[in-house]
């Protein structure tokens, strides 16, 4: 008997083609979770002046993660969850989901 579940697949499909939400969230949280480490990466380097601006650091964006494919970045883009940062450039930011104040 085994009783070891199968590790799910890391992208799965709807029936209708389309990525599955699940597939979508997870993405997004490698997305979040490069960028956080890049941002930290950047504040604890030597040369920030803790006097004036206090470490913080300006990286908005990020190289895409590569173990979800181009498709699924593409659904992410067309759904207004990221965005290209520079046109070619290959950098992605997150689109801020909150409430609108508009």
């Amino acid at each position: 008997m085994n009783d070891q579940q199968p590790e799910p697949t890391l992208v799965e499909r709807n029936p209708d083609g389309t990525f599955t939400k699940e597939t979508l969230q997870r993405a997004m949280k490698a997305l979040k979770k490069r960028l956080k480490a890049t941002r930290l990466d950047d504040e604890s380097r030597l040369g920030h002046d803790a006097m004036t601006r206090g470490g913080r650091s300006r990286i908005v964006g990020v190289t895409l993660p590569k173990q979800y494919p181009a498709e699924v970045w593409q659904a992410l883009v067309d759904k207004g969850r990221i965005r290209e940062v520079e046109r070619g450039g290959g950098t992605y930011e997150v689109i801020e989901q909150g409430p609108s104040n508009a």
